[in-house]
């Protein structure tokens, strides 16, 4: 880190002790007293998670301030990125524990993708709704993104649809379905490949048709970033290391808490988990859509879920693969948890379709939010 890069930093986090949200930023280092003194696990598990929550807006402002310079398309990139690194993170330490954490891990998958398609674009728009009568984006970003979302539901959703028919073919007591684990693989290479593919497309080829209105800010019309490039950087890099320790307290500790809280594991996966993970696009989504920049929070929403499903899900897939386990982690999911992403796309088809919105159907993407959690919460502990 360069010398004025530090001086930025300092001058930065001086400025954050000022602001009211400060004191939640005591709970990580609370958190790790309480998991070396032994404290029930509870209490540390509570503490990381509040902890993400000051961490994570510090991601969200340093990502906003280099969205500025680097425009809305690769700013959401980067903002997806590092907001999904915490959750990557998560999810390799739960990997390493072996295959009696895949179920969680899956669930917490399966709960990033609908929480940033409903729960984040939904408050986001709620919000951003409450200041402007009607927002628009860019039809054409919110359009690709749905319908790579729908890829990656078809990609998860076949294996689900494998694993009924084989068990139905082997009858009752069939035991292990055949090659599930390799058809997994095989559908995780396919959706990197595309997802990869996909950032070829919107990043170099396609480039202008994925900017919105960068065009019009060339001449002075966008606002200036919060911190220079090399703070901004800088502050990026601290808060993702402090929610990836805090993680690996949450990881350590959420049986324990799930056991104390009498909460099943896959509604502690699919909504505790995801929400805490998904607090650096919240917050961040939130603010843009406050500011009617719209076509920023989209790209941070529905950027952040294709992220997901189609790099953050193959990559564990692959990561299992070397770990040396009895079993890797496959893409098979419950029927209520692939119900719930299909559900999740197709709403998020009909809001994007006019490239325009208002705050009731922000309401509405609320709504199907909570009657998912709902269903997840009173599935049997």
């Amino acid at each position: 880190m360069s010398t004025e890069s530090s001086k930025g930093l300092w001058a930065a986090l001086l400025g954050i002790c000022k602001e009211p949200f400060c004191w939640l930023l005591a709970a990580a280092p609370l958190a790790v007293a309480l998991e070396r003194l032994h404290v029930a696990a509870l209490w540390v598990f509570l503490a990381s998670a509040v902890a993400v929550i000051p961490l994570a807006g510090l991601m969200g402002r340093a990502t906003e301030s280099l969205a500025r310079v680097l425009g809305p398309g690769i700013g959401g990139l980067l903002n997806a990125t590092f907001g999904n690194a915490g959750e990557l993170i998560l999810a390799l330490f739960a990997l390493a524990k072996g295959p009696e954490m895949y179920p969680l891990v899956k669930a917490s998958l399966t709960g990033s993708i609908i929480g940033n398609v409903l729960l984040v674009m939904g408050t986001s728009i709620v919000a951003g709704g409450l200041y402007h009568r009607k927002q628009r984006f860019n039809r054409t970003a919110a359009g690709m993104g749905s319908t790579l979302l729908a890829l990656a539901a078809v990609g998860l959703v076949m294996p689900a649809i494998y694993y009924h028919l084989s068990q139905a073919k082997a009858g009752p007591g069939g035991g292990a379905v055949p090659r599930i684990e390799f058809l997994s693989e095989e559908i995780a290479f396919v959706l990197a490949g595309i997802y990869l593919l996909s950032l070829v497309f919107t990043l170099v080829t396609h480039r202008d048709l994925f900017n919105g209105d960068e065009s019009k800010a060339t001449a002075g019309a966008r606002p200036s970033p919060e911190w220079r490039s090399g703070t901004a950087l800088a502050m990026l890099v601290t808060a993702t290391a402090g929610v990836a320790w805090m993680s690996h307290l949450l990881v350590g500790t959420v049986e324990q808490a799930r056991g104390a809280l009498g909460m099943n594991e896959v509604f502690v996966g699919v909504v505790v988990v995801a929400v805490i993970g998904n607090a650096a696009e919240h917050s961040t989504a939130v603010l843009m859509a406050l500011k009617n920049e719209m076509d920023a929070t989209v790209q941070i929403a529905v950027g952040s879920a294709i992220q997901i499903a189609l790099f953050v899900a193959p990559v564990l897939v692959f990561a299992s693969m070397c770990m040396g386990h009895s079993q890797t982690l496959d893409l098979h999911f419950s029927l209520l948890e692939t119900i719930a992403v299909v559900i999740s796309v197709v709403v998020l088809s009909l809001v994007c379709q006019d490239g325009e919105t208002h705050w009731m159907e922000g309401v509405m993407m609320l709504g199907v939010y909570v009657i998912l959690a709902l269903a997840f919460f009173n599935l049997p502990v």
